[in-house]
């Protein structure tokens, strides 16, 4: 996933208020094939460079007059915001090292310079910085691709909302329990007679409601049997006397391993109310 050409083509910056030091690095560097090196000898610069380039490795003197290296990093990350700031400190004082790394670098390179120590401990800042790099994009593209299909399933959602709506006066769905877990219309009546019935509650379906005790007896059973139905006719005497007839369609919800985990289905009005016969 991360190769020789991405770590020799990352972005370098050196740091250092002593060109002969910058010198060296950048010798050292060009011969170890490392190809997009910069520098700078003034530390007021390195916020500005690093904010228009995003170097994947800063090489930061912590010993310059005006602004030290400790400055600089403060500066780094209140300009950046970057939790993890890609700076290897370079120091001549062991008891810098431990402040350096509290302030935010993530290795030191001690002075005078170990050219070996350098190349190592370079290489091994810019594998983990460039694969920090593409750990970042991989989880930016999932989170856009999660929120693109959440959108998509929103859409959907709302087209099959649509859809019920035209095709029948409500809709219903139903846990694997029997409960109610979505209605719209008279369902939700007709769904909570059909409830208590199948609970051994056989006079709820006989209530006031008036709702036909052999169609509710009928949806329970399709309901218990695990079965789908279409077209099934249930009739209601309402309050006021009207006659009503309602034609009902349901399915059972599977889960992936085919478990019935629940009902839906719709209803319509077939027969507009009037007086009862």
């Amino acid at each position: 996933m991360l190769t020789d050409s991405d770590l020799l083509n990352a972005s370098i910056l050196i740091v250092d208020d002593q060109s002969a030091h910058v010198q060296l690095l950048e010798r050292m560097l060009g011969d170890a094939g490392y190809l997009n090196i910069s520098s700078t000898t003034d530390p007021q610069q390195v916020c500005a460079l690093h904010r228009r380039h995003h170097y994947d490795l800063i090489l930061l003197d912590l010993q310059m007059p005006g602004l030290d290296g400790f400055g600089v990093m403060a500066e780094l990350q209140a300009d950046a915001g970057e939790r993890v700031l890609p700076v290897i400190a370079l120091t001549a004082q062991p008891g810098h090292k431990l402040r350096a790394l509290q302030g935010g670098a993530r290795d030191f390179i001690s002075k005078p310079f170990d050219m070996v120590e350098v190349k190592i401990r370079i290489h091994h800042m810019l594998e983990v910085r460039l694969l920090y790099k593409i750990l970042e994009a991989q989880n930016d593209a999932l989170e856009r691709t999660v929120l693109q299909r959440t959108a998509a399933l929103q859409v959907s959602e709302a087209r099959f909302r649509s859809l019920t709506e035209l095709a029948a006066d409500w809709f219903w769905e139903l846990n694997a329990a029997g409960e109610v877990t979505a209605t719209s219309g008279q369902a939700l009546e007709l769904l909570s007679h059909n409830h208590h019935q199948a609970n051994g509650h056989p006079a709820a379906a006989n209530s006031s409601a008036g709702w036909d005790s052999a169609g509710l007896l009928e949806l329970q059973k399709n309901i218990a049997a695990r079965q789908p139905f279409l077209d099934l006719h249930i009739n209601q005497v309402r309050a006021d006397g009207a006659f009503q007839q309602y034609r009902i369609s349901g399915e059972p919800i599977f889960d992936r391993s085919c478990r019935i985990i629940g009902y839906r289905g719709v209803g319509t009005a077939v027969r507009p109310a009037g007086p009862a016969a």
